[in-house]
């Protein structure tokens, strides 16, 4: 019996193997996509002072998606896409795009990913093309730097041009070209290396209704066409209307994602729908809305309360009483009024 129990004992897993698959049990499952950023963090130092910029961001985007990132200014959107697109190194979190872990890549690797994997357009027209080139050089010039043989460069150029409204534009110089016109010539700028993600910093800061229109058009159709992941950063919330979803991001966490799609109604008529989701991260949080909180007088502490389909959050005994009496200060003002 001794034997067999010791034997036995030897065939099963010892206590470092437990403590493994316990770990990875109560680990939660891994986003899926073609970027994923899981616990994002990045922090700067200014003049002594730390600041954080991302504060655990969860962000998951598929292959072929096009998503706003929107936010007001300093929420982080603009460090998200610095991150995304090789720019910037983030303190801690992972970050993945296509592949490609962004903590973990050398120097060199980060340059063939910025050249080969992800395209940018800034919101300056001017910082997206050379001035002494003409719009198909400026195509051409990005294939330079991945070997592509120069009778193939002038090719997928004109191809591109072409495809984005722009190919009469072809020998003419940046300067010699409308904002919407630079803008769309730097969109096939961005695709001329065949990214598998194109970012765009607000891409239509700098442009009327009208044009801003014309370049989404442009973004849409290198989505759908070319088949890149878009992903474009903006605080403007009616250009963020331009696309199927939107994630929002407060105080360095996304907070709330806007879905958009097609319903048909009873008559057969097809109607756009938009509905928006609180974003729950792999901790359990969600940022509930200022504008509830501040109605609700709701600070610090809320209680919670499991129903059968819904959690209920609740203000406590004091944000109670702080709405109460706000609503009975209102009330006798109004009164008040009415006696004058």
């Amino acid at each position: 019996m001794s034997v067999n129990h010791a034997a036995d004992r030897a065939a099963g897993p010892d206590l470092g193997e437990l403590r493994r698959r316990a770990a990875a049990a109560a680990r939660p499952e891994r986003e899926e996509g073609l970027i994923v950023c899981e616990n994002l963090v990045r922090i700067y130092q200014t003049e002594g002072v730390e600041v954080q910029a991302l504060q655990g961001l969860d962000l998951a985007v598929a292959r072929g998606e096009m998503v706003a990132v929107i936010g007001a200014s300093g929420s982080g959107k603009s460090t998200l896409l610095g991150i995304l697109s090789g720019q910037d190194v983030p303190t801690a979190g992972s970050a993945e795009v296509a592949g490609h872990d962004l903590l973990a890549m050398k120097r060199r690797d980060r340059l063939a990913y910025r050249r080969g994997t992800v395209g940018f357009v800034w919101q300056q027209t001017a910082r997206n093309l050379l001035p002494y080139l003409t719009a198909v050089e400026n195509v051409m010039l990005p294939m330079s730097y991945t070997k592509v043989k120069r009778a193939k460069r002038r090719a997928r150029a004109e191809e591109l041009l072409d495809l984005l409204g722009v190919a009469d534009c072809r020998d003419r110089g940046p300067g010699e070209l409308s904002g919407g016109e630079q803008q769309r010539v730097a969109i096939a700028v961005a695709n001329a290396n065949e990214p598998r993600v194109l970012f765009a910093d607000e891409p239509t800061g700098e442009l009327d209704t009208a044009t801003s229109e014309e370049i989404f058009a442009a973004l849409r159709r290198a989505n759908e066409d070319l088949g890149v992941t878009v992903v474009v950063v903006t605080h403007d919330a009616l250009v963020s209307e331009q696309v199927q979803r939107t994630v929002r991001i407060r105080n360095g966490r996304t907070s709330t994602e806007v879905l958009r799609g097609v319903t048909t109604g009873q008559d057969g008529v097809e109607e756009l729908t938009a509905e928006e989701y609180a974003v729950l991260d792999r901790n359990g949080r969600l940022q509930l809305p200022s504008e509830f909180t501040e109605r609700l007088h709701m600070r610090r502490r809320v209680r919670l309360a499991l129903e059968s389909d819904h959690i209920g959050v609740w203000p406590d005994e004091a944000a109670r009483q702080a709405r109460a009496d706000a609503d009975s200060g209102a009330g006798t003002d109004e009164g008040q009024e009415g006696e004058r």
